[in-house]
């Protein structure tokens, strides 16, 4: 069964636009990617969306729906009444293209600024043995693809761009997390990095990168918590002090 739904698309470019109205037909099964694609094909033909596999797994078509960033190709037109205008916007967080394309480009700064896995010398690739409970660790945040709502929900950037050089936000929390959690990497002190180069202190535990997660990662609990928890253990805990200066003095 198909209606005729409302909807409200932000057009523009370089940060200069406004909300379009459309009225489209939608049908039963359908997404919001599918209404778009409709959109370019029948009313806006140079409506600019970025997409790829359109099964929830390349994390492209990131919008904000609604006001919520979410993904466009698993967000069901089920879950709206049919009387409901739909609003698609572009992330906020990051500067506009053209249209729902954003530049995210910021994100891969941030990336090749974290150092990757560093194996110890003399173990080559195939001869490490781990247990399976430090897999499972680090298992959780592989399954990140890297769709960057966590950082746009990010009021620490999202609202404040001033912070942007010195925070590198949720998506690479984790990502220091997983490494940090990994029994052969030997690189110098991930949390310490995390807290004096990524900007681990300016976040303040909203959870908000939680709720957004489209593969329900539990960023706030299960890696920056624990990061945060770590870095006061080894700067304020006096037993770790007193052992650190003990440490010192023996060499």
């Amino acid at each position: 069964m198909s209606y005729k739904a409302k909807f409200k698309v932000w057009r523009g470019e370089g940060g200069e636009g406004k909300l379009e109205d459309f009225t489209i037909e939608v049908n039963e099964g359908e997404v919001v990617l599918d209404i778009i694609h409709r959109l370019q094909a029948t009313q806006a033909p140079d409506l600019a969306v970025r997409w790829n596999c359109k099964a929830g797994k390349c994390g492209s078509c990131s919008m904000e729906i609604n006001g919520k960033p979410r993904l466009g190709c698993m967000t069901r037109m089920s879950t709206f009444s049919e009387d409901e205008t739909i609003t698609v916007t572009p992330m906020r967080t990051f500067p506009v293209i053209k249209d729902l394309v954003t530049d995210v480009s910021y994100n891969y700064e941030k990336a090749r600024e974290v150092p990757s896995f560093t194996p110890p010398e003399g173990v080559r690739p195939g001869e490490y043995r781990m247990q399976q409970v430090d897999v499972q660790r680090g298992q959780e945040f592989r399954k990140c693809i890297e769709c960057f709502m966590c950082n746009n929900v990010c009021h620490v950037i999202r609202d404040h761009e001033e912070n942007k050089p010195a925070f590198s936000g949720p998506r690479f929390f984790i990502r220091i997390a997983e490494l940090d959690m990994h029994p052969y990497d030997v690189a110098p002190d991930r949390k310490e990095t995390a807290q004096g180069e990524h900007g681990l202190g300016y976040c303040n535990i909203t959870k908000c990168c939680t709720e957004v997660c489209p593969e329900h990662i539990k960023i706030t609990d299960n890696a920056i918590i624990p990061m945060k928890e770590r870095v006061v253990d080894t700067k304020y805990d006096p037993l770790v002090w007193l052992g650190n200066k003990i440490f010192k003095r023996s060499k």
